[in-house]
């Protein structure tokens, strides 16, 4: 798999029925290893080991339902009193983030009102938070540490 620009991490890979599989830390079972998996591992060790986020907070591909569509978070981070407080929307690699990832994430936002917004394809990271007064988002030099 392609090097990312976040920190490496001792992942789990097995082969299996000529796929490669990893072990998904949170989900506790192993899941096809696609090139966006490979992103969402990576960043979710990185916001667990790096920015101390407690794995008890954290879904991975969460289902939510707008206009009657059923959609998933690919990562949601929750605060201390269970309301969402950041998602993350992960691509592959040689997926360039565009205004259309921006938008899919503030479609979900719509429904969540998380005070966060990361999109990441493992080598580009944008970090954004919600300006809700405004309608907007700011954008941040870095995800914020967990608190």
């Amino acid at each position: 798999m392609q090097k990312l620009n976040l920190p490496t991490y001792p992942f789990k890979l097995k082969s299996n029925e000529n796929k490669t599989l990893i072990f998904d830390k949170l989900r506790k079972k192993n899941v096809v290893l696609t090139p966006e998996e490979w992103v969402r591992q990576h960043f979710v060790m990185y916001l667990i080991e790096e920015k101390k986020y407690p794995v008890s907070l954290i879904a991975i591909e969460k289902q939510l339902t707008i206009n009657n569509r059923k959609k998933r978070t690919d990562i949601l981070i929750f605060n201390a009193e269970g309301k969402p407080d950041i998602i993350v929307e992960c691509k592959a690699p040689k997926i360039k983030i565009t205004q259309d990832t921006f938008d899919q994430i503030a479609r979900y936002n719509l429904k969540l009102n998380a005070n966060y917004l990361i999109v990441t394809n493992g080598l580009e990271h944008f970090y954004c938070k919600m300006d809700f007064e405004n309608e907007t988002y700011i954008f941040l030099k870095e995800v914020p540490n967990y608190k």
